[in-house]
């Protein structure tokens, strides 16, 4: 209604004639379906939302998923809502009750392979392939199946993560080997304290300990290597599973909730990885023996810290139940990671900005090729920057603090790993937005989604 003191043809001179400024809502559609079926329909979009959130997908993707799929029955009026352990779907219909459901889901662990397969079946349902009941039961099968490979597989590969790290920091075959048995001996003990429900700060602290406990043995039988790289490639494993990527791209993509879930999350075990390193090492400083950690600014060759990160990413993706293609691909992600990073370090990039370029390097490969290769994106941009995180530069500042007390220089080398890993997450998120229009099969419940950041639904 107009102004009373206005003229109408003033008013209409004005006043606008745009949608609104932000949508508020979905309107209510009239349902053709019965309520069994919408509560079936409804139900498969909801386990595979959950099913996606639980083995590493962002929760962008998982939305987008669960709308399509409900779109694909018939239920073009859903909202959902995605926390850091739950999943809503709610479908409004005109002159009668909505329905809702919800679903708790369980600790994201990377599944690469399970990721994949959930993929593919609702794109199969997009398609209009698969009716509902059998919908089902190929989800039932893809969630239930066993795991790609053996224990035995996933410990050799978290061993070779370390091992490849080692080399990339310039240690020799000594260092790798040691810190390859250091990190599969961290695996199996946080494995076994996950069985006896320890909380994972613990287990964090836990891991820490033993990695910096097995360099002050090392030091102590007086064998000869450079343990602060032993120590600095079990950090990275422990640094490698935080969900700090998937907590800005929720960020970014207009999921706060989940996205401060994910980062308090990271800071507490990141926290736990702390005082894990800086208890052993104030005992080793107590005890007198000589710590001490090394220089690796020009310790390696360009050739040899290339293939080592392509080992860093396949190992990776291997402990992570990659399939072998997906593995190979991770490899090259890897080493296509490490060597932008060198190019941008060699034109007078700080480690910050060149691990960042790298990371959209990365998201932005992900977005463009994994859709032909039926890979998950995120395997490209998660496997991709492990050989740039900072876990020596974690216990330079550690030990400066601890055992140096420089307390000022062990701050800023923490505080400058920090502006590292943020890098890495945040340049992944740009690569990926700036991917996905190059991507094929885009449509309307992606655009709906990602514009979450900037209007409300």
């Amino acid at each position: 209604m107009p102004p009373a003191r206005l003229p109408e043809r003033a008013w209409r001179a004005i006043a606008g004639t745009s949608p609104p400024t932000a949508p508020i809502g979905l309107r209510a559609q009239a349902s053709r379906m019965d309520d069994l079926a919408a509560h079936a329909a409804l139900g498969l979009a909801l386990r595979i939302g959950a099913s996606m959130l639980a083995v590493g997908a962002s929760a962008a993707d998982a939305t987008a998923t669960v709308l399509r799929v409900a779109a694909a029955y018939g239920l073009t009026s859903c909202s959902v809502d995605v926390t850091f352990t739950s999943i809503t779907v709610s479908y409004d219909r005109e002159n009668a009750v909505p329905l809702t459901a919800m679903r708790v889901v369980s600790s994201s662990r990377l599944d690469y392979t399970r990721l994949q397969g959930v993929t593919d079946l609702a794109r199969a349902v997009g398609t209009g392939d698969l009716d509902v009941e059998e919908a089902h039961h190929r989800l039932d099968a893809v969630v239930s199946a066993p795991t790609t490979y053996r224990r035995s597989v996933t410990a050799l590969g978290w061993a070779g993560v370390a091992a490849c790290f080692g080399l990339v920091l310039g240690g020799g075959w000594r260092e790798a080997l040691l810190a390859a048995l250091t990190t599969a001996l961290v695996e199996q003990v946080m494995r076994v304290l996950g069985r006896r429900s320890l909380p994972p700060f613990f287990q964090q602290v836990a891991g820490a300990a033993l990695a910096t406990g097995v360099a002050v043995v090392l030091l102590v039988w007086d064998v000869d290597v450079r343990t602060s790289l032993v120590v600095a490639a079990g950090i990275v494993v422990l640094l490698a599973g935080l969900s700090l990527v998937s907590a800005a791209q929720d960020a970014i993509n207009g999921f706060p909730v989940t996205a401060v879930a994910r980062a308090f999350e990271v800071v507490t075990l990141t926290a736990g990885i702390v005082v894990g390193i800086a208890g052993v090492l104030d005992l080793a400083q107590r005890a007198g023996l000589p710590l001490q950690v090394i220089d690796t600014s020009a310790a390696t060759s360009f050739t040899v810290a290339l293939a080592a990160s392509a080992g860093i990413a396949g190992s990776w993706a291997l402990a992570c139940h990659a399939r072998p293609r997906a593995v190979a691909l991770a490899a090259a992600a890897g080493a296509l990671a490490w060597s932008t990073s060198w190019a941008a370090g060699g034109l007078g990039a700080g480690p910050p900005l060149a691990g960042g370029i790298a990371a959209v390097v990365l998201g932005f490969c992900g977005e463009v090729l994994t859709g032909r290769l039926r890979v998950p994106p995120q395997l490209v941009a998660v496997c991709g920057i492990v050989p740039l995180l900072p876990g020596l530069a974690v216990y330079h500042g550690l030990f400066a603090i601890v055992v140096e007390a420089r307390l000022e220089e062990g701050a800023a080398t923490l505080v400058g790993a920090a502006a590292v890993g943020l890098a890495l997450a945040a340049g992944v998120t740009l690569g990926e937005h700036l991917g996905r229009p190059l991507r094929g099969g885009r449509d309307r419940y992606d655009e709906r989604v990602r514009r979450r950041a900037l209007t409300t639904d």
